[in-house]
């Protein structure tokens, strides 16, 4: 229903009400008033025209303002009618002024005007018995000829001209205030609700998490990148300690805000999601004010740099795997040729000597650190200049089944080692020769982390548009610093490592276009695993190093 017509069935209702009391009020004061047969018409105008109004609701519902007039005429009329049957003019002549004030609701102000002036035709035709000759044909009685009734009959006549008149010019202004006022307050709430939307919105489609936090550090709210980068809802976030979300602990969270009194604090921080997975987390906490600027909480902006951290880290292997093998490529080539003939050299002298003879002995230690080292120039030249990759279909289960095999039986494998696999089948595009290099280097790698014994699974799983393989065994794991450095050329955490053999698996899985990354845990093993894309990659390897 319309703003308008639901104001005209409330003046229809206050009506219905008002004249329902004055009509008890009578009853109650005198039990006779109800032969009189005024009393009747009175009561019998008012159940009409409360039936009439209701009814012009629907039928003029597109003519408001026509319906309005009609109302607070048959208002006037209802007055008038009820001055002239209960002789009462001086106490009900106020009614008038109701319906005055009433009628600057819903008319303009000429319109007022207009209802101000019949107003006081219908009030001067009672007070002069004019409404008693066209009501009851009553004989209109003769002016009064006493200077003092004269007098207050002008009275009445001057003072209810101005006051109608003047209730009319007053309430139109007003009416008039109220309804600017009403529709600014209207247009303040629509921009309000806008921009509460737009405020919603814009948290909501934020990258970054948005924490609200009180002062004692509990959260207040938070949008659903937040949620998402702690793994939690916002209904098992709400309400808690930000020491229980994950993201800082107790002693984290007094530093930050004792660094955050000053006003803003940037930092970065490793915490726990709900799901066990550990994450570098960059936040600026900032101390968040009331209008008056006293303090009411923090806000905490933060964002997931694991990938980023991870991207930064392969940046900085690429670059020191390039400058290492261009070193690389020129100590092997100035290294090797004469150490081959230093060893045959050493080797010929070793004949004219005996077995048992000092020299003998001299020349074997000579003879074996040359092959030692000659073995590292081969892995300088691996590293600097591997062979070219012929890529081809390789049946994965086949070929990681049959290395495995052999290191079943080769001497790596201790009588406390347990060797699983769990292959799905599957055809990639790979260099055979290469993915067996992958294989040998991180499963050996995964017995030597376990010298007292354990468990090295092999798992491998069809991929989306790939083939991803587990290396996962049951040893001592990796610190945040060992993982950080594992793939960096000459970083071996075992004995008699070159450390080129993880290097090497890191350059040949991205020139096969694909990923590595590692999961492991001090004193609970480690898990690498090997994604590679089941699409072949036309390319050659450069002989230049990795950039």
């Amino acid at each position: 229903m319309p703003e308008i017509q639901r104001k005209l069935l409330w003046l229809i209702s206050i009506r219905l009400l008002v004249a329902s009391a004055i009509i008890v009020s009578y009853l109650l004061y005198d039990l006779g008033q109800w032969r009189n047969p005024q009393l009747h018409f009175f009561t019998g105008f008012v159940c009409c025209q409360t039936l009439v109004g209701i009814a012009l609701l629907g039928i003029l519902r597109n003519r408001t303002t026509f319906h309005a007039h009609l109302q607070l005429i048959s208002d006037l009329v209802l007055v008038t009618l009820l001055l002239h049957s209960f002789q009462v003019a001086a106490s009900f002549s106020t009614l008038y002024i109701l319906v005055i004030a009433v009628a600057a609701i819903y008319l303009s102000r000429n319109e007022v005007l207009f209802i101000a002036g019949l107003a006081y035709l219908f009030y001067a035709s009672v007070i002069s018995g004019l409404a008693g000759f066209v009501i009851s044909h009553r004989p209109i009685p003769e002016l009064p000829n006493q200077p003092f009734e004269a007098f207050l009959l002008a009275y009445n006549y001057v003072m209810h001209l101005l006051a109608f008149y003047g209730v009319a010019i007053l309430t139109s202004y007003l009416a008039r205030d109220a309804a600017r006022s009403a529709a600014k307050l209207r247009k303040t709430h629509l921009d309000l609700a806008n921009l509460q939307s737009l405020h919603s919105d814009v948290i909501r489609s934020m990258s970054s998490g948005l924490m609200i936090l009180d002062l004692d550090g509990h959260i207040v709210s938070i949008n659903p990148s937040g949620q998402d980068i702690l793994g939690d809802r916002e209904q098992d976030l709400q309400g808690v300690r930000i020491t229980d979300s994950g993201l800082f602990d107790e002693d984290q969270w007094r530093q930050q805000i004792e660094h955050t009194s000053s006003g803003q604090l940037r930092s970065e921080v490793r915490c726990r999601r709900s799901d066990g997975r550990s994450i570098d987390v960059g936040f600026t906490l900032t101390l968040l004010y009331d209008g008056e600027g006293r303090r009411q909480g923090y806000t905490l902006l933060f964002q997931d740099l694991t990938a980023w951290r991870a991207l930064q880290e392969q940046v900085r292997i690429h670059d020191r795997m390039a400058a290492l093998g261009q070193m690389a490529a020129g100590l092997a080539h100035e290294v090797g040729n004469p150490l081959a003939a230093i060893s045959g050299s050493v080797e010929m002298m070793a004949r004219s000597f005996g077995d048992e003879t000092p020299q003998h002995r001299l020349l074997a230690i000579t003879l074996k650190e040359s092959r030692r080292l000659d073995r590292t120039v081969k892995a300088f030249l691996q590293f600097a200049k591997p062979h070219e990759r012929r890529p081809e279909r390789v049946d994965v289960v086949a070929l990681l089944g049959g290395d495995l095999q052999l290191l079943s039986n080769s001497e790596d494998i201790l009588p406390n080692h347990v060797i699983e696999k769990d292959l799905e089948p599957a055809i990639i595009y790979a260099d055979r020769d290469q993915l067996g290099q992958i294989f040998w280097n991180l499963a050996r790698n995964a017995l030597r982390a376990m010298p007292e014994g354990g468990t090295f699974k092999l798992i491998g799983r069809q991929m989306d548009s790939g083939y991803e393989i587990c290396f996962s065994d049951t040893g001592k794991g990796m610190t945040s610093e060992e993982k950080a450095a594992l793939f960096h050329p000459f970083k071996s955490f075992f004995d008699r490592g070159l450390g080129l053999g993880m290097a090497i698996v890191y350059r040949v899985v991205e020139e096969h276009g694909g990923e590595i990354r590692v999961d492991s845990t001090p004193g609970e093993g480690s898990q690498i695993y090997v994604y590679l894309p089941n699409q072949p990659i036309h390319h050659r390897l450069q002989e230049a190093p990795i950039v």
